[in-house]
């Protein structure tokens, strides 16, 4: 290996298990100007060419990552693209989306879009997208905010937090979907129905509050009847149709059958949500407030089957983070908490720990965090997979080492996250994206390599 590699254009990464389209091979992958130019045996690399040698350890596509919210401009002080995309690199995701809501101004306009690209400036680790946001009254902005590069837009059904980012009802989601089919871009929806007064589980208020009070507070029942609404409306309209950060399993029954039929419908779940369980959550633990919450450890195990049956399309982040003063920790209180988790930087490892006790292939979990994301926003042809033409977005992953939690190796702009006490298996060694090594062993060879990525230009 080398340190100080940087924007070496032309050279070969050498790995006896490299994940490709065509399973694991012992061989080398050759990278001409940031893009793969061919994927070869060892003994096809010719004499002087200079090798990238991970030897015995993994070589995986870079991850595609499509839910991130990163909060600035506006809120930089929760977190910002300079933290956010370095935390990236280190975790072995190549490409983010960033949510359009959480910043100053939120991403329903295209004035405010122009200003979140200036923001970004030339600050980014790894290469970036954007979504807009859906909010009633905002439909005669979603034409030009994809002409300015947004790939997809994200809408809630339920109170998002931000009073500059309000719910959709049915009537809205049905307007902007009939508009952005047109566009050809997906809706994605924050799928819960809302049917309680807001006061009965939190009537007592006794801190630190116990997680089952939060938990109840969030049933399931919120989650499958928004998903029975948001398959309604997407079959209606024949729109791209996308639910976001699916924690209850008992709403993927809907769904495949919603496929089945032809409904362009697809989901998400998060490591969170595969990694913790309800019962294991302390009284007044905060940090794991996340909507929908983290729930029963037999609702973790369905969601683990229904993604190895390939009935759940893929696994991403939903980092949303904020200082830890929102947190309340000091509190314990649910109620009044911010509500998100921080794990940007922790996926990769938490899924591959989860899943070497399920005995989930790397195939698997490529095709999970790498191949499947980027089709959402139309990014499949050059991010995702290690095969000519495609960008050389690449990983060094060594699965065997445990990976450090330390607020020292955080690279989050703070370090509250409920992964400090997750023990993690599945080390990123070596990060490269388009070519140019921005992260190995600690350090960022590489400083601000990462470009935006905009709809119509890519």
């Amino acid at each position: 290996m080398y340190m100080n590699w940087g924007t070496e254009r032309t050279f070969a990464v050498r790995s006896s298990k490299i994940v490709t389209p065509a399973g694991l091979i012992d061989g080398a992958v050759f990278v001409e100007a940031g893009k793969i130019s061919a994927v070869g045996g060892a003994d096809s690399i010719p004499k002087g060419t200079r090798v990238y040698d991970a030897g015995n350890l993994m070589v995986i596509p870079g991850l595609v990552d499509t839910h991130v919210h990163i909060n600035e401009p506006g809120r930089t002080d929760w977190e910002g693209y300079d933290s956010a995309t370095r935390a990236a690199a280190a975790g072995g995701i190549t490409c983010v989306v960033d949510m359009p809501l959480n910043c100053i101004p939120v991403t329903t306009s295209l004035k405010a879009f122009k200003e979140k690209l200036a923001a970004v400036g030339s600050q980014i680790h790894v290469d970036c997208a954007y979504y807009g946001g859906v909010i009633p009254g905002n439909q005669s902005a979603l034409s030009d905010m994809v002409k300015a590069g947004v790939v997809g837009f994200k809408a809630f059904m339920v109170d998002s937090g931000i009073d500059d980012f309000p719910y959709t009802k049915p009537a809205d989601l049905s307007t902007a979907m009939q508009i952005l089919k047109s566009l050809d871009v997906p809706l994605l929806v924050h799928a819960e129905l809302d049917d309680s007064d807001g006061t009965a589980v939190y009537a007592e208020h006794k801190l630190p509050e116990p997680y089952a009070s939060y938990l109840k507070s969030r049933p399931a029942s919120w989650e499958v009847e928004a998903i029975k609404t948001v398959i309604g409306l997407s079959t209606q309209h024949d729109c791209r149709t996308h639910i976001v950060h699916l924690s209850a399993a008992a709403a993927v029954p809907d769904i495949m059958a919603a496929k089945a039929r032809g409904t362009k419908i697809t989901v998400e779940t998060c490591p969170h949500y595969l990694s913790f369980d309800a019962e294991s959550i302390a009284s007044g633990d905060t940090r794991f407030k996340c909507a929908p919450p983290v729930r029963e450890k037999a609702n973790q195990d369905k969601l683990w089957q229904h993604l190895a049956a390939g009935q759940i399309d893929f696994v991403v982040s939903d980092h949303s983070p904020c200082t830890p003063q929102l947190k309340l920790m000091g509190e314990g209180d649910f109620e009044h908490a911010w509500g998100g988790i921080a794990g940007l930087q922790f996926g990769l490892p938490a899924i591959w720990s989860g899943a070497q006790k399920r005995n989930i292939s790397a195939e698997t979990i490529v095709r999970w965090m790498c191949e499947q994301p980027p089709k959402l926003v139309g990014l499949s042809a050059k991010k995702g997979k290690i095969a000519p033409g495609f960008d050389a977005d690449l990983v060094v992953f060594d699965p065997t080492q445990s990976v450090s939690t330390a607020a020292k190796d955080i690279r989050h702009k703070h370090k509250v996250t409920p992964y400090s006490d997750l023990p993690l298996q599945g080390r990123v060694e070596a990060t490269f994206v388009r070519g140019a090594l921005v992260y190995e062993s600690g350090k960022f060879p590489t400083e601000h390599f990462g470009k935006s990525l905009l709809k119509g230009q890519f």
